[in-house]
C-alpha cells in the first residue's frame, strides 16, 4: 500500500514537471524575436550625439511598447564620450549598443565590436558608408553628411569650377565685379580641416598614404595633389576675402546677401542659411582639385554592438538595430526626429533642403570621395594645421608650396 502511494506521488510530480516544462517552452516560443528570446530582455544604449538624446528616449519607449524589450538610454557628460565609453567597456560595464565616430575609434575598441557583416539590412547601406575593420562591418551609419562648394546659382555655374584654371579665372572675374568668389571662415575645420580632405581623399588608398606619411616615407610637398592644392590656396589668398577676418555666421550671412558667390561648407550650413532672407537657388559643387567631380561625403557617427555581452543580449541589440533601419517607425525617427540624411538606400527622405538632397543623391549613387580626415592624427587640425593656415593667410609672400611644406611639418609635429 505504501509503495502504491509513493508511486502515485511520483507520477503526479513527473506530470507536473512535464506541464511546467511545456508551458515554459510555449512562453519562450511566443516571446522569441528574430534573433532569439527577448522576453524580459533589456538593452542599453550609450552614444555621443547629444542633440538626438530626447528623440532617442522617445524611440526607446515606442520600441518597448511594440516589442516588450526595455531600452535604457545612458546620458553622456561633457565632451569626453569616447573616454567614458572605454572606461565602461574595460570595467565590464559597457552598454549593449554604442556609437563610434570613425575607424580610429573602432581600432581602439576592436576587441569589443561585434561583426555585423551578416545582418540582412547592411545590404541597404549606401556605397562605402559602412564602418569597417579589415573585411568586417562593425558600424552602421547614423546618416551621411557632405561638403563642397555651396554656390549661388545666379553667380556661378558648374562650368565655372571644373578644374584649377577655371576656378582661378572665376575667382578673378568675380573679384573684378566686387564679389567675393569663395568664402572660408576662421574656425579650424572651416578654415583648413574640411578643405584639406581633398588631396588626401584623392589618393589611390588614403589609409595607406596617411600611414606612409606618418612613417616619413612620403611627403605632401612631393605629392602632385598637394602641390595643386597649394595653388588653389594661392588663388584664394589673392582673390578672396581673408578668412581670418570672417567667422562662420558672417561667412554664411555674406553668402545669403550675395556678397560671396561660393562658400566651402557642408549641408549642415543650410540650417543657418535658412535664417537669412535670400532670393536665389543654392547648390553644392565638388571642389575641383585635380579635376575632381565628386562631393566629399562621410559619416559622423555609427552604431556598434558590444560583442562581449551574452548571446541573448547581443541578439536583442541586433533586433533593435534591424528594427531601427527597417521598420516604418524606425525609419521615420531617423529622418524626421533625428533629422539625418539617411545613409540607407531603403529609407526615403522627401523634404530635404537642396544641400542635403545633393548629399543624399551623391551618397546613394556611390559617386563620392571619402572623408580621409577621419583618419588624421588626433587634434592635428586644431593644434597643427590651423596655425599653418593662419600663417599662410597672414604672410602675403608665402607661396602655396611653402604652405604645403609647413603642413608636412605640422603633421610630423602631431605624430611625434
Amino acid at each position: 500500500m505504501k509503495r502504491s502511494k509513493k508511486l502515485l506521488i511520483s507520477l503526479i510530480t513527473i506530470g507536473l514537471l512535464i506541464v511546467l516544462a511545456a508551458c515554459g517552452s510555449n512562453d519562450d516560443n511566443n516571446s522569441e524575436g528574430s534573433n532569439g528570446d527577448s522576453d524580459g530582455k533589456k538593452i542599453t544604449i550609450f552614444q555621443s550625439k547629444v542633440e538626438i538624446s530626447d528623440a532617442l528616449e522617445e524611440l526607446a519607449k515606442e520600441y518597448e511598447e511594440e516589442t516588450g524589450v526595455e531600452v535604457e538610454v545612458w546620458g553622456t557628460t561633457g565632451d569626453d564620450y569616447f573616454q567614458q565609453l572605454q572606461i565602461r567597456l574595460n570595467s565590464d560595464q559597457g552598454p549593449s549598443i554604442f556609437s563610434l565616430q570613425h575607424v580610429k575609434e573602432a581600432e581602439r575598441v576592436e576587441s569589443y565590436v561585434y561583426d555585423l557583416s551578416n545582418e540582412d539590412y547592411v545590404g541597404n547601406i549606401a556605397p562605402n558608408m559602412e564602418l569597417k575593420l579589415e573585411d568586417k562591418i562593425v558600424g552602421i551609419p547614423y546618416g551621411v553628411e557632405g561638403f563642397g562648394l555651396v554656390y549661388n546659382k545666379d553667380l556661378v555655374s558648374t562650368e565655372d569650377v571644373k578644374d584649377l584654371d577655371s576656378f582661378v579665372s572665376t575667382l578673378e572675374k568675380l573679384d573684378g565685379e566686387g564679389i567675393n568668389g569663395l568664402g572660408l571662415s576662421q574656425e579650424a575645420y572651416f578654415l583648413i580641416g574640411h578643405i584639406s580632405n581633398y588631396p588626401f581623399s584623392l589618393q589611390d588608398d588614403h589609409f595607406d598614404f596617411i600611414d606612409r606619411l606618418t612613417a616619413g616615407e612620403v611627403t605632401m610637398a612631393e605629392t602632385a595633389e598637394f602641390q595643386e592644392f597649394g595653388k588653389f590656396f594661392e588663388a584664394i589668398k589673392e582673390y578672396a576675402v581673408n578668412p581670418l577676418e570672417v567667422n562662420y555666421d558672417k561667412e554664411v550671412g555674406d553668402f545669403a546677401a550675395g556678397k560671396s558667390a561660393m562658400i566651402h561648407q557642408g549641408n549642415w550650413a543650410y540650417g543657418l542659411l535658412a535664417d537669412f532672407d535670400f532670393d536665389f537657388e543654392v547648390g553644392m559643387l565638388p571642389f575641383p582639385l585635380n579635376g575632381n567631380d565628386k562631393l566629399a561625403v562621410g559619416v559622423g557617427n555609427n552604431w556598434a554592438i558590444n560583442g562581449t555581452k551574452d548571446e541573448a543580449e547581443i541578439n536583442a541589440a541586433r533586433d533593435f538595430l534591424e528594427w531601427l533601419h527597417t521598420s516604418e517607425t524606425g525609419k521615420r525617427y531617423i529622418v524626421e526626429d533625428f533629422g539625418f540624411v539617411p545613409a540607407m538606400t531603403n529609407i526615403e527622405a522627401t523634404e530635404l533642403d537642396p544641400l542635403s538632397q545633393a548629399v543624399l543623391e551623391a551618397s546613394n549613387s556611390g559617386e563620392t570621395i571619402p572623408w580621409a580626415q577621419n583618419y588624421y592624427p588626433a587634434n592635428v587640425v586644431t593644434n597643427d594645421f590651423t596655425p599653418a593656415a593662419q600663417d599662410f593667410f597672414l604672410n602675403e609672400d608665402m607661396t602655396g608650396q611653402e604652405f604645403i611644406e609647413n603642413l608636412d611639418k605640422a603633421w610630423q609635429n602631431a605624430v611625434k
